[in-house]
This record gives structure tokens, C-alpha cells and sequence, in this order.
């Protein structure tokens, strides 16, 4: 299987993303944020869209769109929350027409929509593999200089407020490494499915560990699962590894339920 390259830049992708995804997650779990996560992978959509248009890579359409979009969010809710979820479904109805058209005027197939969907590990090239590496060490990188702040803000805002943490400026740091995220992630499940990375493994570590750390530790842990595995899988079967993976997140998250339901009945 490693003998080929396109899985050698498949698992070395997947390794980067599940890393990235199940460290996010934490956070966008911990503020409540999986619709904005769904909403970044439509608008990553038509940032593809638009790259194949223009002659760009679909991952460097992604990156223009998601960014512009997330900084947009941050900006336009303001510190309105009740405001947030309108900007969100009017920014999101937005880019999903631009994507609709932009494909419609590049003149291609539908395997390219397709692949833009769901993802495609043949279509990851060594190039791709190395962009994905630069963008996941500044996502890490940032995320590390903010942690502190990040964290307090996301499980303690009324403690972030108390000893002055910028709420509305880590906010929208938090949205733009999210639409990074979004972008990387997207090139193995697919824009379509990006929030099962994103949000699953994290939402599941949160019954396992009451810790931060730990948390982000066993969310990691468990994207790994899925995207090696699913990769594997994906493989011997030449079915879509999109599936393997939003299947064995899905039942995790079962396991983790049935877990905490177990516990609770036991204490």
C-alpha cells in the first residue's frame, strides 16, 4: 500500500488533519460552534469552485473564501451573538451560489464537484502535502500563542472577561484557524462532510476526560482512528474513504454515549 505515492501523501494529509481537526474541535465543541464548522465547509466549496475557475488550486480557493468569510462573521456579529446565526446563513446562501455558478462557468465535469465534495486521496499530490504542512504548523502555531486566552475564553468567558482577555479579537483569530482547518481538512472528506473531523471526535473526548489537554489528547487520538483507518479501509475496498471515516467518527461518538450512559447508571 505505501508503496504507492498517492497513499504515502494520503496518510501523510491525513496524519496533519487529524492532528489539526481533533485539537480544533475542542474548541469549537467548547463554544458551540459546529454550525458555523458546517457553514465554513459549504463556503470552502465555492472557494474550490472558484479556484478551478481561475486557474488556482482548489485548496488555495478554499483558503481565499473560508478566510474572507470567517473574518466577515467576526466582524459583522460583533459581539451581538443573537445576531450570529443570520450573518452566518446570509454569508453561507451567499458563497454556496457563487460555487454553483463558478463551476458552471469553469466548463468542467461532475467529477470535479464530486471531488470537491467528498474528497479525492488519488488527487493529493506531494505539492499539496507540503502546503498542508506550512498551513497546519501556523494553525498549531497560532493556537499555541493563544491557547491560554483561547481556552479561558471558550470554557470561562465570565473568568476572560474578569481578567481582561480581548473576547472579540480571539474570536476572530479562532474563526480564521478554523477556516484554515476547514480548507486542510477538506482535501481528504470533502467539504461536504468536513464537520464530521471537526466536531465528532472532539464531542465524543469530552466523556472520556474533564481536562483540557486531555480532552484535546483523546480527540486527536480518535481522528487518527478514523482517518488511518478509514484510509485503510478505503484501499483494499476502492470504496470512498469519505464514508469509512464519517462512519467509524459515528461510532465512536455511539460508543462514547453508550459509555457515559453506562457510567451514569453505575454511580
Amino acid at each position: 500500500m505505501f508503496s504507492f505515492e498517492f497513499m504515502q501523501n494520503a496518510y501523510l494529509a491525513g496524519t496533519l488533519i487529524a492532528i489539526v481537526s481533533g485539537m480544533m474541535g475542542i474548541f469549537v465543541t467548547a463554544r458551540n460552534m459546529p454550525f458555523m464548522t458546517h457553514t465554513l465547509s459549504e463556503i470552502g466549496f465555492s472557494g474550490a469552485a472558484f479556484g478551478i475557475f481561475a486557474g488556482w488550486t482548489p485548496l488555495n480557493g478554499m483558503l481565499a473564501f473560508t478566510t474572507i468569510s470567517s473574518i466577515l462573521v467576526g466582524e459583522l456579529s460583533g459581539k451581538v451573538e443573537s445576531r450570529r446565526e443570520a450573518v452566518i446563513s446570509a454569508i453561507s446562501g451567499f458563497f454556496i451560489g457563487l460555487g454553483i455558478l463558478f463551476l458552471s462557468l469553469s466548463n468542467k465535469n461532475s467529477s470535479y464537484a464530486t471531488n470537491i465534495l467528498f474528497g479525492s486521496v488519488i488527487g493529493i499530490s506531494r505539492q499539496d502535502v507540503y502546503q498542508m504542512v506550512g498551513l497546519s504548523v501556523v494553525v498549531l502555531l497560532i493556537l499555541f500563542l493563544i491557547f491560554r486566552n483561547l481556552k479561558a475564553d471558550s470554557f470561562d468567558p465570565v473568568g476572560a472577561q474578569t481578567n481582561h482577555v480581548h473576547s472579540a479579537l480571539i474570536s476572530v483569530i479562532f474563526l480564521v484557524l478554523l477556516a484554515f482547518s476547514v480548507s486542510v481538512a477538506a482535501q481528504i472528506v470533502g467539504s461536504l462532510l468536513i464537520f464530521v473531523l471537526l466536531t465528532l471526535p472532539a464531542a465524543s473526548a469530552k466523556y472520556f476526560a474533564h481536562s483540557v489537554l486531555k480532552m484535546m489528547s483523546l480527540s486527536v487520538g480518535f481522528a487518527l482512528i478514523g482517518v488511518w483507518l478509514g484510509l485503510y479501509l478505503g484501499y483494499i475496498t476502492n470504496w470512498p474513504v469519505t464514508f469509512f471515516i464519517s462512519s467509524i467518527e459515528a461510532g465512536i461518538y455511539a460508543f462514547s454515549l453508550a459509555y457515559r450512559h453506562l457510567q451514569s447508571h453505575s454511580g
